[in-house]
């Protein structure tokens, strides 16, 4: 199941990556008879939300454009959408966020970002957002209505804090990444540090040449990503822990496979 999810995580990536945009169904043409009469910071033509989430979710999104000034806006569409309409609707500005949810593409996310936001929170945050709760694997086990949801959390979040440059929160898929990254360098620290000469210990001087690469695994790739999207100690710990554990191993291994030599009688 993990393998699956980071087998899609990362295709969601890719496919972000090259095509990323802001909603562009969502600005093809001008279809204003679909927008209600109304004010309302939820357009959801895809019924995606029940009657009692929407009127949680304008309440909370107007309590917070009056706390903070941000203004959140959500469209879900599917075969229909008002296109660039939506614009002078709710009047978007440098400091709007527009979420858009459409369950036709591969991805169901995508951001329409004022100017203000986008010094907040730069170009790579809307791609980790989309990629991590608009993929396909995302939407099947929690729903599209979470996937807004938590997006829309993280937003504020960011917000709230002055600007992010990654995503708040750990995955488990991403974590086991960075797992997997830590003890990989602790296999390579520990090969480089085996001893050339009998009696000559752990090799700190080899272990030194190859630091750049198993430096980047641990620190980069293993540490990095979990102090800067998370607080919580467990899985720092445990990836310091995989490091170290592939570090012996790699290290030990060939010594405990050594057969002493049998003494002449």
């Amino acid at each position: 199941m993990i393998l699956r999810r980071l087998l899609g995580s990362a295709i969601a990536i890719i496919l972000s990556i090259s095509v990323w945009s802001i909603a562009p169904s969502a600005q093809a043409f001008d279809n204003p008879e679909l927008l209600p009469t109304e004010q309302t910071p939820i357009i959801d033509l895809a019924k995606t939300f029940t009657p009692i989430q929407e009127a949680n979710l304008v309440k909370e999104i107007d309590k917070f454009e009056v706390d903070t000034g941000w203004k959140l806006r959500i469209l879900t569409q599917y075969d229909r959408t008002p296109g660039r309409a939506v614009r002078k609707y709710w009047g978007l500005d440098e400091k709007s966020v527009l979420v858009v949810s459409d369950a036709r593409g591969g991805n169901t996310l995508n951001f329409r970002v004022g100017d203000d936001v986008y010094r907040l929170m730069p170009r790579t945050f809307w791609i980790e957002l989309q990629t991590r709760f608009g993929n396909m694997y995302y939407v099947r086990e929690n729903g599209e209505d979470s996937a807004i949801i938590d997006s829309l959390a993280a937003v504020k979040t960011c917000l709230v804090r002055g600007g992010c440059n990654v995503v708040p929160g750990l995955p488990e898929e991403q974590w086991s990444l960075t797992l997997i990254s830590s003890a990989i360098g602790g296999v390579i620290c520990g090969f480089a540090g085996q001893y050339r000469k009998p009696g000559e210990g752990f090799a700190w001087q080899w272990a030194l040449i190859f630091s750049p690469l198993w430096g980047i695994l641990f620190f980069a790739f293993g540490v990095a990503p979990v102090v800067t999207r998370t607080s919580e100690w467990l899985p720092l710990l445990r990836n310091c822990g995989g490091f170290v554990v592939g570090l012996l191993v790699a290290y030990l291994v060939p010594l405990l496979g050594q057969s002493n030599p049998s003494e002449e009688t």
